[in-house]
């Protein structure tokens, strides 16, 4: 029956849930089978740490303890409060995907496979998390985490990316899943995969799997999974001005969909080869039909997931604040509404710099 495996695939389960019973982390979302709580631990550990998520998790849940909650809320409010955490289409969706539950489901948490991957930024692992961990049903996972513990366990030599590989490790996973206990064994892979099969030094001499790891015996750890190659990343340049008026600063907010849908920023504008970055700053100041003197502030460097931001920062003095938001994108906010408002990561680096170097 498994002869396609270097070994019992039941082994697999029966050494992780004994491990889990020792080992298993203690975090917020674990004490609760409640789904919407798991879905939201799930959305927010995508591209990020357990560290930055907890107190992110903790905040949102005391401002929308419940899916009502979220779905009845503004987008402005939920932006807000993700502000920092980063990649915020996550936040669009978990919104959008509230309001649909709220709507087609009539409050109702999905509890199938193809009802919760119809829902904005769930895919097939984060549905396979729900399900598992707050249905109890054995549903496969393949998360970074769990998709490294497999490339390992099966010593995979080819890129861990490529479709050949998708469509295996699937059929690995599905066949480790357990049947018993899905909800524990479904923590207790994404923390082997986050505590002790980690991508760099992992510690092989902690881990429940060693016997049967196949990596481990080929004395491959180091070097699965395979490292892809890295695309070379574009760098933009932009200048942005910090206008201060007797309203306070001149702010836009950007389109709700795309990069940084939904955030905050300063008066922004691309900056080409053939333009100094104080001639773009000039034009732009003109544009918003503002008169005052402008001196630049300083030079902010911010990396995104697919480009790098040089941003060259100008402070502005504006003679008068009226008439630029009128029936345009833009308005006035005081110094404290910053504090809470979601200012995107590059301008409140540059905001930061101009609060310091005042």
């Amino acid at each position: 029956m498994f002869e396609a495996f270097p070994f019992d695939p039941a082994e697999v389960s029966h050494q992780l849930l004994a491990w889990y019973g020792k080992e298993g982390r203690d975090l917020p979302w674990r004490n609760s089978r409640d789904p919407y709580r798991i879905w939201l631990s799930e959305i927010m550990l995508q591209q990020t740490t357990v560290a930055a998520v907890i107190p992110y998790f903790e905040r949102f849940l005391k401002k929308f303890p419940t899916l009502s909650a979220l779905a009845s809320a503004s987008l402005d409010d939920v932006i807000t409060l993700w502000a920092g955490l980063g990649y915020y289409s996550r936040a669009r969706n978990l919104h959008r995907a509230a309001q649909q539950i709220a709507v087609e489901q009539g409050g109702t948490f999905p509890d199938s496979l193809e009802a919760l991957t119809a829902l904005p930024g769930i895919g097939r692992s984060t549905a396979g998390a729900i399900l598992s961990i707050a249905f109890d049903k054995p549903t496969p996972i393949l998360d970074g985490n769990v998709r490294r513990v497999l490339v390992r366990l099966f010593a995979w030599l080819e890129d861990p990316r490529s479709s050949r590989a998708e469509k295996q490790l699937w059929v690995w996973a599905e066949a480790l899943t357990s049947k018993d206990s899905p909800h524990d064994y479904a923590q207790a892979i994404m923390d082997l995969g986050a505590t002790v099969c980690t991508p760099r030094d992992p510690d092989c001499d902690s881990c429940p799997l060693q016997e049967i790891c196949q990596a481990y015996k080929q004395g491959l750890t180091a070097v699965l999974p395979v490292i892809r190659k890295k695309q070379k990343i574009s760098v933009r340049q932009q200048i942005a001005l910090i206008v201060s008026g007797p309203g306070g600063f001149l702010l836009r907010q950007r389109p709700p969909e795309g990069l940084l849908g939904g955030m905050w920023e300063f008066p922004t504008a691309d900056l080409s080869p053939a333009m100094m970055a104080e001639q773009a700053a000039a034009r732009l100041l003109s544009d918003l039909s503002l008169h005052g003197t402008f001196q630049k502030v300083g030079e902010i460097r911010h990396a995104y997931s697919h480009f790098k931001l040089e941003l060259s920062v100008f402070k502005v003095d504006a003679e008068v604040d009226e008439g630029v938001a009128e029936g345009s994108v833009y308005c006035w906010c005081h110094g404290v509404e910053l504090e809470n408002i979601a200012l995107h990561g590059a301008h409140r680096k540059a905001y930061r710099q101009l609060e310091n170097d005042s």
